[in-house]
C-alpha cells in the first residue's frame, strides 16, 4: 500500500532477486517516460523503493503521482 509521507507517496517492492527487481524497474521506466513523470527511486539487490511527488507543482503529491503509483502497482502484480 502506498503511504503519503512528507509530501511524497512512498512504497517498497521486494522481488526474488536483483534480475527480477531490475526487470521491474525497466518496465516502470518505460511507463514513466510515456507519462513524462519520473520517480525518485532506488534499488538494493531485490528491493525497489519509490518516493513520488510532482516537482513542477512544488514537490507535492498530485494526481500525476497517484496515476504513476497505480501503473507501478499494475506492473508489480501482487508484489
Amino acid at each position: 500500500m502506498w503511504k503519503e509521507e512528507n509530501n511524497k507517496l512512498v512504497k517498497s517492492f521486494q522481488f526474488k532477486d536483483f534480475v527480477e527487481a531490475f526487470g521491474f524497474m525497466s518496465q516502470v521506466a518505460i511507463v514513466a517516460e510515456k507519462m513524462n513523470h519520473h520517480p525518485n527511486w532506488n534499488n538494493v539487490y531485490n528491493t525497489v523503493n519509490f518516493e513520488l511527488n510532482t516537482h513542477d507543482a512544488g514537490d507535492v503529491v498530485t494526481e500525476k503521482d497517484h496515476k504513476l503509483a497505480k501503473a507501478i502497482d499494475k506492473i508489480a502484480g501482487d508484489k
